[in-house]
C-alpha cells in the first residue's frame, strides 16, 4: 500500500509528545524513614500504611541458607 500523505515532522512530534517515560516518585517511610515507592512495602523494614506486611529477617535468613546449600553442592 502507498503512502498518499505524508505526516510534517511536526506533526509526528505532537503526537509522540505523548510517549516520554515519567519519572518514579519516591516517599520516606514513615517507620524507618528509607527512600520507597509510592504505593509498595518497604524493602528495608517491610511495613506498609502502619502495618508489618513482610518478614525481611526471615527472607533474608531464607536467602543465606539458600545460597549455602548452593555453594556446598
Amino acid at each position: 500500500m502507498v503512502i498518499r500523505m505524508r505526516h510534517t515532522r511536526s506533526h509526528t512530534g505532537n503526537r509522540r509528545s505523548h510517549h516520554a517515560l515519567k519519572g518514579t516518585n519516591f516517599t520516606a517511610c514513615s517507620n524507618c524513614a528509607a527512600p520507597r515507592a509510592t504505593h509498595t512495602v518497604c524493602t528495608n523494614c517491610g511495613m506498609y500504611r502502619g502495618r508489618k506486611v513482610l518478614d525481611v529477617v526471615k527472607k533474608v535468613e531464607k536467602k543465606q541458607a539458600k545460597k549455602t546449600v548452593k555453594k556446598s553442592k
